[in-house]
């Protein structure tokens, strides 16, 4: 309309080309009326034409669209009337308040990040048009494609309105089936685990990974690239990905067209250079990748990490390792050659974090190995950038590299955006062995932004409750040393089970440090007392036990690890060993020594779709200065399958209910293997095999040799079904103990939290 009136009433002057050249205004008086909110003089200042000066008709014409443009006002006219320039105009209303309806898979809170618009602002039309795209957008990228955002206003008095984006959700489009063509080596079955978009199943409504996502499809041809690119198959490539819709238009079918290649392994493995002050023969030794190892990335970028901190040890500054690979397609082998060069000569001028609102800096700075005067190692800063996110304290994490104030010096810029690293939970929880029950619990990972870990659970059963609290400084003193407190007080009353009750309390600080790159020690000193009371059995061993006061132990231990699940040669494959000693005496009122050990190994076969898993765990408590308890012992509870809570072991069966006493010694070999059983993947169902053979046995008091402690073997078979649910990975085991005593309690099922070693 403002447009129109301007075309009736300037249009000769404007569009006249010899008017729009011989007429020229002068004016003397500017008149401006309808601004309420808007300063005349800010008026002026848009339209750009001053008192006296001449101007021509296009530059009226000008005027008019810079007021226009301003986003101000919602008409506005101009008129020259002789020697005053008249300027109407109709100010765009004030936003009141900001409603969204129909929403419900987005939050209100959420919503008003996205938009632009804000209350007790000025109104503009085009940008509330596009406050509907991004709300749309951030629908599609959830999986609404259908959704729909239609921003309306409800006028108020005041020249002030109501905004209000009315949305239409629409359904979520799932992903019916996501199929491969071209993969040989791999089933679809083994490629749908790797990639972040899922199919619709079962738990449709709960898992959004099945919807369809557009953005989500790059991050699967990346996920699929590193999968095969980490198994040898340099020459992989994702060909297309076509994304089509169903007839019924209600969900996707997604086709990855592959080009696998061939898999490669290491050929030779040299390191060599030019520099006399490298001793290659030192470097050699330090390569840890032999011929015949799949190739890998992460193992060529691991050598070069590990050969970068070697010359750092040896005193040579601004050493760059660069590999140099020769292919042979004859016998599909790399032989990789890793060059030992000087780098140029760049230092750290400084090291700048932004983003930390709660972190602190110095959490942030120990995970760089180099601080500012430093030489400048690009790998060192990729893997800083990994030990940031690998915190888990922040969704976002960038460091980059930039020119400093000179050639030689840069400047490291880290950019971070915090995340939640607390939570506060409530529930219930229930076993088989312990039945129905209470938990509430909060942790925080991120202590008052030092990068602290505190927890506080207290866990209450029909017969039992259990209250612990943990600390723990991953960076004591500024070194790689965790230092950790715990505490614990625990009750149990299970007189239909074990005739008596126990209460335990202990605390216990350690220190954990690593002394390799696979292997870690933790020393540890624990202080308890526990109390067994309330006998009501008929057992004189455990009698004798329970007329003892309550026993104070204190002892001193340590546990040394070696793990390569996660960063060993093979992605596929990974060997635990951990041997775990405690000496009691040191105070308190016994003295023993206790080992326990335990050798589990990982690995997968038949092209990764079956996982087989073998694991071997002992003990040994050696009681010094008097006989063990009842408390102290060991029953297997949780480490074999196919028997009830204290259902193996030396039993008292002179005692009506044949109570279970335990054992001194303890040994189990636990072998499984789980594989797809046909159903689809989207489920997250796979079955098992599993074989337990084990022993509890020995006594310090066998009353007299009437108890049989001896080592007898028991054996149990089964199946499992794993699920993989959105409360957690879910184990239901189905088992037969094919060897066993009579007075054995057998279990034929369990329910359990499915876990690995």
């Amino acid at each position: 309309m403002a447009l129109f009136l301007f075309f009736v009433i300037a249009g000769p002057y404007v569009f006249s080309p010899g008017a729009a050249q011989a007429q020229n205004y002068s004016f003397t008086n500017v008149q401006i009326e309808g601004n309420q909110r808007v300063d005349a003089s800010t008026i002026l200042s848009y339209a750009g034409i001053a008192r006296g000066e001449t101007v021509s008709a296009a530059q009226v014409n000008q005027a008019y669209q810079n007021i226009v443009e301003s986003g101000l006002f919602e008409e506005v006219e101009i008129e020259p009337r002789g020697g005053t320039l008249f300027i109407r105009v109709v100010e765009y209303p004030t936003i009141n308040v900001i409603n969204f309806e129909g929403n419900r898979m987005i939050k209100d809170e959420d919503l008003e990040q996205i938009i632009q618009s804000q209350s007790r602002r000025v109104y503009n039309p085009s940008l509330a048009e596009a406050d509907a795209a991004a709300i749309v957008t951030a629908y599609e990228q959830s999986g609404r494609l259908a959704a729909t955002v239609e921003p309306r206003i409800i006028r108020r008095s005041d020249n002030r309105v109501d905004l209000a984006f009315e949305i239409v959700e629409g359904r979520g489009v799932e992903v019916e089936r996501i199929s491969f063509v071209g993969n040989r080596f791999y089933s679809d079955g083994r490629l749908r685990r790797v990639l972040g978009t899922k199919q619709a199943g079962l738990l449709r409504r709960l898992i959004r990974s099945d919807t369809f996502v557009a953005d989500r499809i790059e991050f699967d041809k990346q996920v699929l690239q590193d999968f095969y690119v980490s198994r040898g198959f340099i020459d992989f490539q994702v060909l297309s990905v076509t994304s089509e819709l169903t007839r019924n238009r209600d969900a996707f079918l997604i086709t990855f067209n592959l080009r696998e290649g061939q898999s490669f392994t290491f050929g030779e493995v040299t390191a060599s250079s030019d520099l006399a002050e490298v001793d290659v023969d030192l470097f050699q030794e330090a390569i840890r990748v032999h011929p015949g190892v799949t190739y890998s990335p992460a193992l060529v970028d691991n050598t070069i990490a590990r050969l970068e901190r070697l010359a750092l040890q040896q005193g040579l500054n601004f050493i760059r390792v660069d590999p140099r690979v020769t292919r042979n397609d004859r016998d599909l082998t790399l032989d990789v050659d890793f060059r030992i060069v000087k780098g140029p000569r760049v230092f750290v001028e400084r090291i700048d974090i932004e983003g930390n609102a709660t972190t602190l800096d110095r959490v942030i700075r120990r995970q760089f190995r180099t601080v500012e005067g430093d030489p400048f190692n690009p790998r060192e800063i990729r893997e800083t950038a990994e030990r940031i996110r690998a915190l888990g304290f922040f969704s976002t994490a960038d460091v980059n590299a930039r020119e400093g104030t000179s050639p030689d010096q840069v400047i490291v810029d880290v950019n971070v955006e915090e995340a939640p690293t607390g939570s506060l939970s409530f529930g219930l929880n229930y076993s088989v062995t312990n039945g129905a029950g209470a938990a509430v619990s909060f942790s925080e990972s991120n202590f008052l932004g030092r990068g602290q870990y505190l927890s506080f659970s207290l866990t209450s059963g029909v017969d039992n409750s259990v209250t612990s609290f943990t600390f723990a400084e991953p960076a004591f003193l500024s070194r790689d040393v965790t230092f950790r407190f715990s505490a614990s007080y625990g009750e149990s009353s299970n007189q239909d089970s074990t005739k008596y009750d126990t209460r335990r309390v202990s605390i216990s600080p350690s220190l954990e440090f690593p002394t390799g790159e696979f292997t870690r020690l933790a020393l540890r000193y624990t202080i308890a007392e526990t109390d067994l009371y309330n006998y009501t059995g008929a057992s004189p061993i455990i009698q004798a036990e329970a007329d003892e006061e309550a026993l104070l132990t204190s002892s001193v231990g340590y546990t040394y690890s070696y793990d390569t699940r996660r960063t060993g040669l093979n992605p596929n494959a990974g060997v635990l060993l951990r041997f775990n000693q405690n000496f009691g005496g040191l105070g308190g009122d016994t003295k023993f020594v206790e080992t326990t050990a335990l050798v589990a190994s990982e690995t997968t076969v038949m092209n990764e779709d079956v996982t087989l898993r073998a694991e071997f765990e002992g003990g040994l408590l050696n009681f010094l200065d008097g006989n063990s308890r009842v408390t102290e012992r060991y029953f297997l509870n949780g480490k074999m399958r196919g028997f009830d809570n204290n259902g193996i072991g030396p039993r008292d069966l002179n005692t009506p209910s044949n109570e279970a006493l335990g054992g001194n010694m303890f040994a189990v070999v636990r072998l499984e293997a789980d594989f797809p059983i046909g159903v689809p993947e989207e489920y997250g169902i796979r079955g098992g095999l599993f074989a337990d053979v084990g022993s509890v046995w020995d006594l310090d008091n066998d009353n007299g040799g009437s108890v049989d402690d001896g080592m007898n073997l028991r054996a149990a078979v089964g199946f499992s079904i794993f699920w993989t649910t959105p409360i957690g990975p879910l184990r239901f085991n189905f088992s037969d103990a094919v060897q066993k005593e009579s007075y054995d309690e057998v279990r034929n099922f369990d329910l359990t939290i499915s876990t690995r070693f």
